[in-house]
């Protein structure tokens, strides 16, 4: 499972992009399925990833917004209502290791090693200050299962490091499967490429701006990495045998150089831009290539994993599995009801939550909660230009199924209460 984090949806020369090129990338997505109504579970970092690990909707598990180091500042507290998704493929004799950034919480209970993961090795925290130096306010939140460690070298080279190191180990043992859950920091601001990256960029597209270079650049050394840890999995013969999935947690961030194409928006938005993301399933022999209008969103990733691994989930979640859309060419549900929900603070948002809904072609929206609900048609305005007021019958029946969801989220305590 390949998370990366704030990956503009043009930001892939597979996805539109005329500035930029990402080859490894654009092989996934050329050598598997690519989902093209796919959705990360909320605008910002901890939700998604959140409903990544629970297959259930963010604030049903205590994360609606993001986890900070600052009591204050921070939004969530993770706290699952069934075992996690390491923990249910560990029933199944399955390896879990995590590499990369975690974004769940700082201490026990909520660090990977007491989340179902056998291995850990990356970042606690949300965004670093510097990719070279790994801190966050400057503390040091690398982890190696529960030690501190100071590795050396760009973030986004040291998780590739050690994503091969992890593989390299666990498949030795052909008899014993794995499941790796790497999540790069990459592109998320700081946007901080390597010197030699950014003048290669700068010199293939002199028209870009320094701001947009810069982003170009980061992408492209994330996706060289990516490409180096796929070549690794080929090299160790064990492609065929391994499904990778390719997705982003959130949509790119306009204010520092990322491309959303012809979506609406950015990160923090519920615009399409700030929720549809680059997404892929990759498994040799097993899923066809192509691409599909299956909807999806990142909660479902538990179910269909689990299914694929044959184990069961006998405790309530909203994802749904994607397998016979993987496997055996499903156009899944078009119609299905899909909510997304983000609480924060500051000025703007004061500690209150926003939300969007979508169900079939219809999507109502805000994007801050002092707004009012505006309501689209997706099928007959894909660019969300013209957006109508949310007075319909339509609209009725979609804010009755996000007023239940609201119900039934306010009866779970998400945050530990503060001084």
């Amino acid at each position: 499972m390949i998370m990366v984090d704030d990956l503009g949806y043009s930001d892939l020369s597979s996805f539109g992009g005329n500035d930029i090129r990402t080859p490894a990338i654009d092989k996934l997505m050329s050598s598997g399925l690519r989902f093209d109504q796919f959705y990360s579970n909320c605008t910002v970092c901890t939700p998604t990833r959140a409903s990544l690990l629970t297959g259930r909707y963010p604030d049903l598990v205590g994360a609606p917004g993001v986890i900070r180091q600052w009591a204050p500042n921070s939004w969530g507290y993770f706290k699952p209502t069934g075992p996690t998704l390491p923990e249910l493929l560990r029933k199944a004799g399955y390896h879990t290791g995590m590499v990369g950034k975690w974004h769940l919480g700082f201490e026990t209970p909520n660090i990977p090693n007491d989340r179902g993961f056998d291995f850990f090795h990356g970042f606690l925290a949300d965004m670093m200050d510097n990719y070279w130096t790994h801190l966050r306010g400057g503390v040091n939140w690398m982890r190696r299962n529960k030690e501190e460690v100071k590795p050396t070298g760009h973030a986004t080279e040291v998780f590739t490091r050690w994503a091969i190191d992890y593989t390299k180990e666990q498949s030795a043992d052909k008899e014993k499967p794995f499941f790796l859950y790497l999540a790069y920091n990459a592109p998320h601001f700081p946007i901080q490429p390597p010197k030699d990256w950014l003048e290669k960029v700068q010199k293939r597209e002199p028209q870009l701006s320094k701001k947009r270079a810069t982003n170009v650049a980061f992408v492209e050394h994330m996706d060289h990495e990516i490409g180096k840890f796929l070549k690794a999995i080929d090299d160790l013969g064990i492609a065929k045998d391994t499904l990778i999935v390719f997705t982003s947690d959130n949509g790119g961030s306009i204010p520092h150089g990322a491309l959303n194409g012809k979506l609406r928006g950015g990160k923090q938005e519920h615009w399409e831009g700030g929720i549809r993301v680059p997404t892929c399933a990759v498994w040799p022999g097993k899923i066809p290539s192509g691409k599909t209008n299956a909807p999806g969103i990142t909660m479902d990733f538990l179910p269909t994993f689990c299914e694929i691994a044959g184990v069961k989930v006998t405790h309530e979640i909203e994802g749904q599995s994607l397998s016979d859309v993987f496997l055996k060419g499903s156009k899944g549900d078009p119609n299905r009801t899909m909510i997304f929900v983000r609480r924060e603070g500051n000025r703007a948002y004061q500690g209150r939550a926003y939300y969007a809904i979508r169900q079939g072609p219809w999507k109502m929206l805000q994007n801050t909660p002092f707004e009012p609900m505006k309501l689209v048609n997706l099928k007959e305005d894909p660019a969300e230009a013209n957006p109508l007021p949310a007075t319909s019958k339509v609209a009725d029946s979609l804010m009755r199924a996000l007023m239940n969801h609201i119900q039934k989220s306010g009866r779970i305590s998400w945050q530990k209460p503060t001084d």
